[in-house]
């Protein structure tokens, strides 16, 4: 083994074992959520081994709990709030990098979710070719919430899932577990937890076996449950096809049931700002290109981490957790 981990201190921890790049996200105790020191270290990282000979790279994380939480929002806020945005320009400008990085990297990217994976951990998951999922996993976009949008460029993502799905995630958060994330394309496999920590040293003992055959074999024909997701998945289609926010409200109000007062409810208790942005952003991203949508990102973030709502979002949900914001109007 080549090993190049930096110390026990470190973000992120790194190693190379017969072909197989290992990046392991090491900040336990804040869900690894990302600084702009952390989003740096990776992608550092894997530019400097792109022009080693590896056959896959693979993402994951030394919490037992999650895979990544996102970008670390309170810090972004304290940023705004001390009168220095252009910090948090800079976070933003490094992980949209990164996640273009991923997206184009010259071999496989494997990202092991394994526990909560919620904004800025879809961005270094979603975009690498591969995304092991298991009975742990937590999937979610929650940014409407926080006075936010969801970027990392889930413009060019949540358009191109089935349906009205990617509209429907967008704009409420709605949490997916292992079988919705397969559902929605999310993921590409399904591992036991008990079984995901062998994922690296199986591909470095398999380099001439196609990855996705290795991650089917690990898996060992673990049968997933039935999608929740995909029983409603009528209704998404019918409201969140709609091409407005009025008509997705209307239809909402039309189906009458038990997951359309749900989603009803949590558009009502969301930023309505966020609501617009993300429903035009995700709008317009169907033609767009990724990188186009990351550009798009960092234009909106720069105006939004200063905006109300967004501080007021984080304050509510992150900050003091009474998840009573107060917002503005649209």
């Amino acid at each position: 083994m080549t090993d190049t981990t930096a110390p026990a201190a470190s973000e992120i921890l790194t190693d190379v074992h017969q072909g197989v790049g290992r990046i392991r996200l090491n900040r336990p105790k804040a869900l690894n959520a990302l600084t702009t020191s952390m989003v740096a270290a990776v992608d550092d990282t894997l530019a400097t081994w792109e022009g080693s000979p590896l056959t896959a790279v693979v993402l994951s994380s030394t919490s037992a709990k999650a895979f990544c939480a996102g970008g670390d929002m309170r810090a972004i806020r304290q940023n705004v709030l001390a009168g220095d945005a252009e910090a948090s320009e800079r976070f933003f400008a490094t992980e949209y990098r990164l996640n273009a990085r991923i997206a184009e990297y010259p071999v496989p990217v494997v990202a092991l979710v394994d526990g909560i994976c919620m904004g800025g951990g879809l961005g270094l998951s979603v975009h690498g070719r591969y995304r092991v999922v298991t009975e742990n996993t937590v999937l979610a976009m929650p940014e409407t919430a926080l006075g936010f949008f969801p970027d990392i460029g889930a413009g060019y993502f949540l358009p191109r899932l089935p349906g009205a799905l990617g509209m429907y995630l967008g704009l409420t958060g709605h949490r997916l577990d292992a079988a919705d994330a397969l559902y929605t394309g999310l993921a590409t496999h399904f591992v036991p937890a008990d079984r995901v920590h062998l994922v690296p040293e199986a591909l470095a003992a398999n380099p001439h076996t196609p990855v996705d055959t290795v991650l089917k074999d690990l898996g060992d024909g673990s049968v997933v449950p039935r999608s929740r997701l995909a029983a409603v998945r009528p209704e998404v289609d019918r409201a969140f096809g709609s091409p407005t926010l009025a008509g997705i409200r209307a239809e909402l109000r039309r189906l009458d049931g038990a997951w359309a007062a749900g989603a009803l409810a949590t558009l009502d208790a969301v930023s309505p700002r966020s609501l617009e942005i993300t429903h035009a952003l995700l709008t317009a991203g169907r033609d767009r290109t990724l990188r186009d949508c990351l550009a798009a990102d960092l234009r909106l973030a720069r105006t939004t981490i200063v905006q109300p709502d967004f501080l007021e979002g984080v304050r509510a949900v992150l900050v003091d957790k009474d998840h009573t914001p107060v917002w503005q109007p649209a």
